[in-house]
């Protein structure tokens, strides 16, 4: 039920009926007060905890900006780039959004608080001054009236009528006050109605521009967020990849032998205890040595640990004369061998770890110990044969087993090309494996190594185009057994790739398996295999490239400058294009001469 209507003509009459309505426009009235009080406060406390907000956003969107990501490695993907940079990224749609939270916070003040302060304050204020003159003029009219109509009628006709005068005069000042009370407090009821609801709409209509603004921001983030997402996509393929080569790793170390000598800087290099001759006897400290053969360098740091806790002192190098293994019986200690320096005079006692340990140390410094020789080991191993069977395995994976969901993604002898073929030999490896031991078979291994080298290399070093011709250039240095072998497997892939609907092998998917079977390092350590990442992108590349043309058209005429150039006419043809180390160049055959070309003046056929 709304507030009762206050007629003017009620404030003559001023009766108790009038009263009792005026009443509930003053409890309104107070309501009214009261709780624009309490919004305004509420409003001071919201844009506090916004400028605490924006404060935080802030701060946190500083601490995204001034965080590097390190990766592993020398070199880093187009997908790690992108995830280093994505906190930049972030940092820079927090700064906008914060922007627009700014211009909110700052325009609340005066679209909120200002305008309900000021109706309170002016409106609400105005009609209790207004009641407080209605009561005070109610008060003085009724006493002057009673006073009046005390007097007596024996009073003389000119008394009576000053006191009538004076009488109509205080009526009419109180008709006067209410009149006005009347009308303010039924304007303020009716102003409220927008002068209280305009500010709320002005500041809602802020709020709705700020969350605008975060969606218009989202519409323009989403297609770097679909590339970020798909930039971890391969990220977490690569991860799971290199973790389980990082595993396997781990657990041959773990299995090897305890002195197992891994690849690495030096020769030899681990913990020795060397002998330290004392006035009352002799002393062994422990040393972390290296030794390089090539220099016979020989380096001790000294790791003895002290009551005071771990001292280290600068490392001594010497240059190494001559290694022996020390008898046992010439000692009272075990696994012992001497060494003579150029800048000592005497023998250099040392002792190693266990009795292979000192194997691996005499080997490495042409000692007398005899060590037995690997590399023997391995040759005698017996060779396999050609992998004849590779290319119609090929075939027939391309036509039976194209469609295998999750083609290739299981290993070994549960192969679903080769459980789809129900080959006979059900213990033989994957075809990626044959892959493997097939190139591994090729009569040029050395070269082969160093071109796979020169693969990846070119993949950290390169971008775009660049990089598929620097790639696509070493796929004609590989020995021609290799290059058709290579050019049979990566039409394979490709056509798996065209039916990835299917068998959910996307290219990605399949630089993720065979990078590292083909691209496979020499040394088995961390670092290596925190470098599949890139073998992923070449195999990528090669399957991407396929296809396209393998010569580069001239589009204009050059005459060579110096020695090192080429001259051609427009319309020649180029084979072996790859990247030179001239801006702007690039290296190419034409006509059997090989030398530099302007880069802007060929392109693809």
């Amino acid at each position: 039920m709304g507030l009762p209507t206050l007629e003017f003509s009620d404030s003559f009459l001023d009766s108790p009926d009038f009263r009792e309505r005026l009443k509930y426009h003053e409890i309104e009235l107070d309501r009214t007060n009261k709780f624009i009080k309490e919004l305004i406060k509420d409003g001071n406390m919201l844009i506090t905890a916004l400028k605490n907000l924006s404060t935080a956003v802030q701060k946190f969107s500083q601490s995204l900006q001034e965080f590097q990501f390190e990766c592993i490695g020398d070199a880093e993907t187009d997908d790690e780039v992108n995830i280093a940079q994505s906190f930049k990224e972030f940092s820079q749609l927090l700064n906008t959004v914060e922007e627009e939270r700014r211009r909110l916070i700052q325009n609340a003040d005066d679209v909120l608080i200002a305008p309900l302060e000021k109706f309170r304050k002016e409106q609400i204020g105005a009609a209790k001054e207004g009641k407080k003159k209605f009561d005070k003029e109610t008060e003085k009219y009724y006493t002057v009236l009673e006073k009046h109509l005390a007097l007596s009628s024996r009073k003389k006709e000119p008394f009576l009528q000053e006191a009538d005068t004076q009488i109509d005069k205080e009526r009419q000042v109180f008709y006067d006050a209410s009149l006005e009370y009347v009308f303010k407090i039924q304007e303020v009821q009716e102003k409220k109605k927008f002068e209280f609801v305009e500010p709320l709409l002005a500041f809602l209509q802020g709020l709705f521009t700020f969350y605008h603004e975060g969606y218009e921001l989202a519409h323009e983030f989403e297609p770097y967020k679909q590339q970020l997402q798909f930039n971890l996509q391969n990220t977490r393929n690569n991860f799971v990849s290199t973790k389980q080569e990082v595993e396997k790793l781990m657990k041959r170390i773990r299995s090897a032998d305890q002195d197992y000598k891994p690849p690495g800087q030096w020769t030899m290099e681990g913990f020795l205890y060397v002998q330290e001759k004392r006035p009352l006897g002799c002393t062994w400290t422990r040393h972390y040595c290296t030794y390089e053969k090539s220099s016979k360098t020989f380096t001790m740091t000294n790791f003895e640990t002290k009551s005071a806790g771990k001292q280290v002192v600068p490392s001594e190098m010497f240059k190494l004369k001559s290694c022996i293994r020390r008898k046992t019986d010439s000692i009272d200690k075990r696994f012992c061998f001497d060494i003579e320096v150029v800048e000592r005079h005497g023998i250099v006692t040392l002792q190693a770890l266990s009795e292979s340990n000192r194997r691996l140390w005499l080997e490495a410094m042409d000692g007398k110990e005899p060590v037995r020789n690997l590399s023997r080991l391995i040759s005698s191993l017996p060779l396999l044969g050609q992998l004849r069977t590779f290319p119609p395995l090929v075939c027939l994976c391309d036509l039976i087993g194209i469609n295998t969901l999750g083609l290739y993604r299981i290993g070994g002898v549960n192969s679903k090309p080769l459980l789809s073929l129900s080959l006979p030999f059900t213990h033989s490896p994957s075809l990626s494996v044959i892959l493997s031991l097939s190139l591994s078979l090729s009569p040029f291994p050395d070269q082969c190594g160093a071109i796979y080298r020169k693969y990846q290399i070119n993949v950290e070093l390169y971008t775009g185009s660049t990089r598929s011709m620097a790639v696509h250039a070493l796929v004609h240095k590989l020995p021609e057994r290799n290059k058709e072998m290579m050019e049979l497997l990566i039409k394979h892939l490709v056509t798996v790739s065209t039916h990835s609907q299917f068998n959910l092998m996307t290219v990605s998917n399949l630089g993720v398996i065979f990078g590292p079977t083909l691209m496979r390092s020499q040394e088995e350590t961390v670092a290596a295999m925190m470098n599949i990442k890139f073998q992923n992108i070449v195999v990528e590349i090669l399957i991407e490239n396929f296809d396209k043309a393998r010569e580069f058209l001239a589009m204009y005429s050059c005459e060579a400058e110096h020695s090192h150039e080429l001259s051609f006419p427009q319309g020649a043809l180029f084979s072996n294009v790859y990247p030179s180390i001239e801006p702007g160049w690039i290296q190419a055959t034409f006509q059997g001469k090989t030398g530099l070309i302007p880069e802007n003046y060929v392109v693809y056929l």
